[in-house]
């Protein structure tokens, strides 16, 4: 004789998740929308680095190709100026990390008399409007009779790019624990041996930020430059030249590799900070 069950099956009740309200979007639109606009020029530049133009001006989309990366350095005028730009822009960002990050490293460890005026005047040269800094420049040039060209574009660019790179180092050595060199010493190592043993490895994100800050500033520097070149052409400056007549895809293709290689190095970087705290 079989018996049959007949308690009836209780099943887990599904809940629901509340329905949310339209503010909570805002945020993320609004956020959207500001990456949105950031990035936009920079689309626009990749795009049109692939537009198969026909004529001088390069600001319709008319199709797609890929002869101007194989014609990058079609334009020997284009060539040399982004030569002369990315030397300029290596010489100066290892420059100014050698003298803003001994300066920053000062600042940020010691306490020596002038230390405030020295803030001050750091502060005070990054405050400063770059038509301000570019005027005196040519002014100081003209009274000591320096012929302006690439010589004078480095100075310039190594001084307004100091400060920065100091600024960056300051804040990083501020937070470090001073015991460890301390610590170090006891130990038996040589000042010299703390310094690259246990520094120098804890001041490197710092360093690397001030590093790629100097790069992009020394990159894309456009009005001091133009006060101080003389006849040395600079990547903005024949960029600038030639958008009366009609800017070349190659252009396009140019700004698109900078941007990249930037966007590398910045990777490069923050994966170095995170495994460093690993």
């Amino acid at each position: 004789m079989t018996t049959t069950d007949t308690t009836p099956v209780t099943r887990p009740s599904v809940q629901r998740k509340p329905k949310r309200k339209w503010t909570y979007y805002i945020l993320p639109v609004y956020t959207w929308a500001v990456l949105f606009y950031l990035c936009l020029p920079i689309f626009v530049m990749i795009l049109f680095g692939f537009n198969d133009t026909k004529g001088r001006y390069n600001i319709t989309f008319q199709g797609f190709t890929l002869k101007w990366y194989k014609e990058l350095f079609a334009i020997d005028g284009l060539t040399n100026a982004l030569v002369n730009s990315l030397t300029i822009a290596v010489i100066v960002t290892v420059v100014s990390v050698v003298i803003g990050g001994a300066l920053g490293l000062a600042l940020g460890r010691y306490r020596f008399r002038g230390k405030g005026a020295v803030s001050l005047v750091v502060f005070a040269q990054i405050a400063t409007p770059e038509l301000v800094l570019g005027t005196s420049l040519l002014s100081l040039f003209l009274t000591l009779n320096v012929p302006r060209g690439y010589f004078t574009i480095l100075l310039a660019h190594i001084m307004f790019c100091i400060p920065f790179v100091a600024v960056t180092v300051q804040a990083r050595v501020a937070g470090l624990d001073g015991s460890l060199k301390e610590a170090a010493l006891d130990l038996g190592a040589t000042p010299a041996v703390a310094f690259r043993k246990v520094t120098l490895p804890m001041i490197m994100p710092g360093i690397l930020a001030g590093a790629l800050l100097s790069f992009a500033l020394s990159i894309d520097d456009f009005v001091t430059t133009s006060f101080n070149a003389g006849q040395t052409v600079t990547f903005p400056l024949w960029v600038y030249g030639a958008s009366r007549l009609g800017i070349p895809a190659q252009v396009n293709v140019m700004g698109t590799l900078i941007f990249l290689f930037g966007l590398v190095l910045a990777a490069y970087s923050i994966l170095a900070g995170r495994r460093k705290k690993d």
